[in-house]
């Protein structure tokens, strides 16, 4: 599905919603103001090409956006010092080390809120002026981000997975090659939260079961959800960026081989450690079965609803979602959420600290698509591995942005239009560099506890369980040993 907002800026009828835009926002002069005009003008923009849609007319209005989009992010980049990076840095640099080094501290969502506000703030004054345009589509793109996170957060915490299946190599295989696919349509996180508790109580009986948790993480929380736009948050914002909704699909080859070959890998891994097993543990593996039973049924009817809502344009979209996620926290019935723990922490998490990234990333952006030829940086297995390692150790979804803006400054190509990253997917270099890039933000936020947000999560709820969890390093070391040869394969096969 393609953005078509942007353009048609030129025609009469965009003109005067854009007048009418403006007189909001100063009217209202906040950022919510500046927001709903921004939704307005977006979404009534795609109602007259739906309705006026000459191809000519609208391939000439797409070139004119282009050629302004180009010169006042060139202009804009001229006008920035490259100290203007540093608050996003120092930002990413928070999330991936306060955790380990002021872990008590960081808990608290108010300190989360200190850092993320106060290293944006400086960008959004400094912004306010000769980047408003830039800063308001980056608010524009957190608002569609979070209501598509925040939705799925809530309604996949209504539905509860129970039961104690037989704890063989063959189930545990199925279990993650379900939630691998699963997470293509309810997310990494919904997945996750899904699956890890019916996950862990087949296994329960078992003692060797270390490496349980960690092929989790590698599959479902990570590298399953590469195929859909709701798999990954950065497939997300590729989406609201340009990039067809179902142009992901074209990842199902890498897809295969990676899944595939993990799953085999953690067959043969299980089949030698449940022969470790105790005769006696076995045994009570056998006594204990129970049928899995899915509750909160209702909601599967809500994941839909949200599905369907991602192609209505903003901002009916994020409301439509807020509205359906509110429908699902007031009909689901409190014991099911206890069931699955579940409270508001983990979004209200997300929605604080990437406030200040869709900030702050703001001239990380603007700089790299207008120096990005600079960097040297322009073959597809390049783009894989430094968006890869990149977003081992900061959240994959900047990395991802920060990326397809080198690429776009790599080709030439312009940026800084809600359709950017379709020129990405329309150029014959772009399309690769654009696949090796979704490619490494999703595969190898596998590397860390911290490349993702369901890691974390998943390691919580199995420490919570007194399974014991690899250090930092420790889980570093099993991705080293088990991704990076994977990795390695995929680059060879894809990416030379």
């Amino acid at each position: 599905m393609t953005n078509t907002g942007s353009a048609g800026r030129q025609h009469p009828r965009l003109l005067e919603l854009h007048t009418a835009a403006h007189a909001l926002f100063t009217t209202m002069g906040t950022r919510l103001g500046a927001l709903l005009a921004l939704g307005l003008f977006s979404s009534q923009a795609k109602i007259v090409f739906a309705q006026d849609g000459h191809a000519v007319e609208e391939a000439t209005h797409a070139a004119t956006e282009a050629a302004h989009a180009a010169a006042g992010h060139g202009s804009l980049a001229a006008s920035l010092p490259w100290y203007t990076v540093v608050p996003f840095v120092l930002l990413l640099l928070s999330i991936a080390v306060l955790p380990l080094v002021a872990h008590h501290w960081w808990e608290q969502l108010r300190n989360r809120a200190i850092v993320s506000f106060g290293l944006s703030l400086p960008i959004a004054i400094a912004l306010w002026g000769p980047g408003r345009h830039e800063l308001l589509h980056s608010m524009y793109e957190y608002v569609a981000f979070i209501a598509l996170l925040g939705s799925l957060f809530v309604v996949s915490g209504g539905i509860v997975l129970s039961g104690d299946l037989r704890a063989t190599p063959r189930i545990n295989t199925a279990f993650l090659a379900v939630g691998a696919i699963l997470a293509n349509f309810i997310g990494t996180t919904g997945a996750s939260m899904l699956l890890i508790r019916p996950f862990l109580k087949t296994n329960s009986e078992r003692n060797n079961i270390k490496h349980l948790p960690i092929f989790f993480i590698f599959v479902v929380s990570n590298i399953g959800g590469c195929l859909t736009p709701l798999g990954d948050p950065p497939l997300f914002l590729g989406y609201l960026r340009g990039v067809p909704f179902t142009w992901t699909l074209h990842l199902l080859p890498e897809w295969l081989v990676m899944i595939g070959l993990l799953l085999a890998v953690f067959y043969v891994w299980d089949t030698v450690q449940v022969k470790k097993e105790t005769a006696a543990a076995m045994r009570a593996d056998v006594e204990r079965v129970n049928p899995l039973e899915l509750r909160g049924k209702r909601n599967l009817i809500l994941v839909l609803g949200i599905i369907g809502s991602v192609f209505i344009p903003m901002p009916w979209r994020a409301l439509a979602m807020f509205a359906i996620a509110v429908v699902s926290y007031k009909m689901t019935p409190r014991h099911l959420h206890l069931a699955n723990r579940f409270t508001f922490f983990p979004i209200n998490e997300v929605a604080i600290l990437f406030a200040g990234i869709f900030v702050t990333v703001v001239p990380a952006l603007v700089l790299l698509e207008a120096n990005g030829e600079a960097l040297g940086v322009e073959h597809p297995w390049q783009f894989f591995w430094l968006t890869g390692l990149l977003s081992s150790f900061l959240d994959n979804a900047p990395t991802y942005l920060t990326f397809t803006s080198l690429g776009l400054g790599v080709l030439g190509l312009p940026g800084g239009g809600p359709d950017s990253l379709l020129h990405l997917v329309q150029h014959p270099e772009g399309v690769e560099i654009l696949k090796a890039i979704s490619l490494g933000a999703v595969f190898m936020g596998a590397n860390t506890y911290i490349g993702n947000a369901p890691n974390f999560m998943v390691k919580s709820i199995c420490e919570e369980r007194r399974l014991s969890m690899p250090s930092f390093f420790g889980y570093m070391g099993w991705s080293a040993l088990i991704l990076f040869p994977l990795f390695a394969i995929v680059t060879l096969i894809f990416l030379l």
